[in-house]
């Protein structure tokens, strides 16, 4: 994998990244053709640009909107140093009031990373990002999975723990879990549906990455890409995908 991340921190990012890349490479081929050389991309939630970089360094000018002024700083920063400032703007905001500060209509392709989790209309965080789409438009969204933290509970001995979130309606374990929602696959697609997109695709995203040890990972000749690369082998996989600690979809609309 050619993730442009540091290796360690991409077990948590490549198979993401690997999907996202290819779409974009498709929706450029067809702006090709109406003679448009680069995308323009919405990241909402972008906060410090672990895509919005990496998107801005293929070509693409990015939109990032994030409701911390902190993380839109570290994102010019990091911009900065990339060489992509000229193609990365960052914007105060969230998901509800998207359209305050980004276009209705105006993006070949949306990234909504980490923000269903934290919204209070999960709803209305995908038709907004939906309707941020032109006529022919990617949505990429990444989002907690249910049986990633069930199975994280369990087996770090929390079993009522486990069972709890189980049964939750937000797939919340208890009082003192930091995450306030979690998904199944079955629910964000049908968030995706409902709002008027196809499904493209649908991987699980940290399925061993988030439980083996970070020491052996580490210590171990070659382990880091032995698991990026069995990551990418299982994402696709129903079985597997069902107990990932996040789940991606790609959803595609095309005008044609």
């Amino acid at each position: 994998m050619s993730d442009p991340m540091r290796p360690r921190a991409s077990l948590r990012t490549a198979v993401v990244w690997d999907v996202l890349r290819e779409a974009l490479d498709r929706r450029t081929k067809a702006a090709a053709r109406d003679g448009r050389e680069a995308l323009d991309v919405l990241d909402t939630g972008g906060g410090t640009g672990n895509f919005a970089v990496p998107v801005a360094r293929l070509g693409h000018h990015v939109t990032v909107v994030d409701p911390s002024p902190n993380a839109l700083f570290a994102l010019e920063r990091r911009a900065a140093e990339a060489g992509v400032a000229d193609r990365v703007r960052g914007v105060q905001g969230d998901a509800h009031g998207l359209f305050e500060v980004a276009e209705r209509g105006g993006y070949d392709a949306v990234l909504c990373h980490g923000v269903l989790e934290y919204v209070d209309d999960p709803a209305e965080g995908v038709r907004n990002a939906v309707a941020a789409l032109r006529p022919s438009g990617t949505l990429s969204l990444l989002a907690a999975g249910l049986g990633g933290a069930v199975l994280a509970r369990a087996l770090a001995g929390h079993f009522d723990e486990a069972r709890q979130a189980l049964g939750d309606p937000d797939g919340r374990w208890g009082e003192g879990d930091p995450v306030p929602r979690r998904f199944s696959a079955e629910q964000l697609t049908g968030l995706v549906e409902a709002a008027g997109l196809g499904i493209g695709a649908v991987h699980g995203v940290r399925v061993f990455a988030d439980l083996v040890p970070g020491a052996l990972v580490d210590t171990e000749p070659g382990a880091v890409d032995a698991l990026l690369r069995l990551e990418a082998a299982v994402a696709e996989f129903p079985a597997f995908r069902s107990v990932a600690s996040q789940l991606h979809v790609l959803a595609e609309r095309d005008s044609g």
